[in-house]
């Protein structure tokens, strides 16, 4: 349907058929919170909803031209003379074709139309799913060679040089080689990815969506990011220790005395997240989902009492959802303060937990709207 929605409207914009429609999923990181910039290990998961871009070549230009159907806004441009726009979606399609010509690649003039089925804000990675969808659509439209590991990185430099955040690396890794039925175990230090088999039958993988937005996730996260470089320079006492990644418990417990409590706490939390992703991975390659589970449990406690980037309405929507028979485990994913939970439950306990979020916009305010998801694939044409 969205295919059908974003041709039409790519012909009614530009007067012409598009050459190629490309869908990019959106992500959830099934377990591996706060480790990316410490260059841990996370296990993020391609979703099924994501961005549809249409895309067609403009003969003999340097323009690039992006109707966003979600805004019902066009926007217009020349790669020469673009800096950063006050439209800031607009900076996401133009960031990722300004770098690719500023690398050199042979790209002239493109007509940009996309739409998306994702929420915005939430921690789904919308913002991703729209830079790789406009990259892998002008790789194809202009036949560029160029892996999708090194188009992850274009992406990503378009996000720090033009939309201006320090963001990292998985989730353009995930929407661009993600594979049905797979969930992807990635060291943030090497880039080296495995993707694992992950198939939640019976149980339902169902995402929670707060609807309580970010508002304080960007200073908290910065303030997080600054925490664990002053952790690292405390237990420092080795030239290759670089990161928290690179520290055990027993080390945090030797250097206790001189360690700030917050400090502490934030050290804590990376060090056993790391080890929880590895044992995730186990769990998960072996069928283990009640492990699993348990593992979702810890994560959020973690992040709640540790890590401290939980809220009300979150720890709301994961204890009640623990709290049913049958909810195997729950727990926040993303930056915090908002956004998103997941939970793995069976057919009765989901059924349970729908009844009681009623609960929820009766004492919060909000109504909390869940979606299922299996691990889906990544970027392709339509």
């Amino acid at each position: 349907m969205e295919t059908e929605i974003v041709r039409k409207k790519h012909q009614e914009i530009f007067g012409c058929d598009p050459e190629i429609i490309v869908f990019a999923p959106g992500r959830i990181n099934l377990i591996g919170e706060h480790t990316d910039y410490s260059e841990g290990f996370v296990l993020p998961m391609a979703i099924d909803m994501g961005i549809t871009v249409a895309v067609s070549k403009i003969p003999d230009s340097s323009v690039i031209a992006v109707f966003s159907i979600d805004f019902d806004q066009k926007m217009v441009a020349l790669y020469s003379d673009f800096g950063r726009s006050k439209d800031n979606w607009f900076n996401y399609p133009m960031g990722v074709a300004k770098i690719l010509h500023k690398k050199g690649y042979n790209i002239g003039g493109i007509r940009i139309t996309f739409a998306g089925n994702i929420p915005q804000g939430v921690g789904l990675s919308s913002s991703a799913a729209l830079e790789v969808a406009v990259a892998f659509a002008i790789k194809e439209l202009y036949s560029l060679n160029i892996s999708n590991t090194e188009l992850a990185k274009v992406c990503q430099q378009a996000e720090h040089e033009v939309v201006e955040v320090q963001c990292g690396i998985m989730d353009q890794y995930i929407s661009l080689l993600a594979q049905k039925n797979t969930c992807m175990f990635l060291d943030c230090r090497s880039l080296k990815y495995e993707l694992i088999p992950c198939n939640f039958a019976p149980y339902h993988l169902i995402i929670t969506n707060s609807n309580v937005l970010h508002k304080l996730s960007q200073s908290k996260y910065n303030e997080r990011v600054n925490e664990c470089a002053e952790a690292v320079k405390i237990l420092n006492s080795s030239d290759q220790k670089k990161s928290l990644r690179d520290f055990s418990l027993e080390d945090l417990e030797k250097m206790k005395a001189l360690i700030p409590e917050n400090i502490k706490k934030r050290a804590r939390h990376v060090i056993l997240e790391n080890e929880r992703v590895k044992k995730a991975k186990e769990f998960l390659t072996s069928n283990d989902f009640e492990s699993f589970g348990k593992l979702l449990n810890e994560s959020h406690a973690s992040l709640r009492d540790d890590y401290e980037v939980s809220c009300k309405e979150l720890d709301w929507l994961v204890e009640t959802a623990i709290s049913i028979k049958g909810c195997l485990g729950s727990r926040m994913i993303g930056a915090g303060f908002g956004g998103c939970t997941i939970g793995l439950f069976t057919d009765e306990a989901l059924s349970e937990y729908k009844k009681k979020l009623g609960e929820y916009e009766e004492i919060f305010g909000y109504r909390a709207v869940i979606y299922e998801s299996t691990p889906s694939e990544g970027v392709h044409c339509l």
